[in-house]
């Protein structure tokens, strides 16, 4: 269980990062946020991905596309949390 929250932080880092890096503009988000951001996406592509391709809900898969799903996740996520105007530190 430890080594899943340790992959899972590291891979939501990671697509945290690649997914602001895509997206410009200026976030306010720090570390903790780019990481919960990645983890969210990881979640949200990991959904995706099953509902597309195999047409079923299952979360104990590993695919090998995961990475790329959690990013195009990120993406979607944080494209979302600028739209609706709901970033930290984003006042309207």
């Amino acid at each position: 269980m430890a080594t899943f929250i340790i992959v899972l932080i590291i891979i939501g880092a990671i697509a945290g990062l690649i997914a602001r890096a895509l997206l410009p503009g200026r976030d306010s988000l720090g570390l903790l946020g780019t990481i919960v951001l990645g983890v969210v996406g990881s979640f949200v592509g990991g959904f995706l991905e099953n509902m597309i391709q195999f047409h079923t809900f299952s979360i104990h898969q590993f695919h090998a596309t995961g990475i790329i799903g959690s990013i195009i996740g990120a993406f979607v996520v944080l494209l979302l949390l600028r739209l609706s105007g709901h970033e930290p530190g984003h006042y309207r």
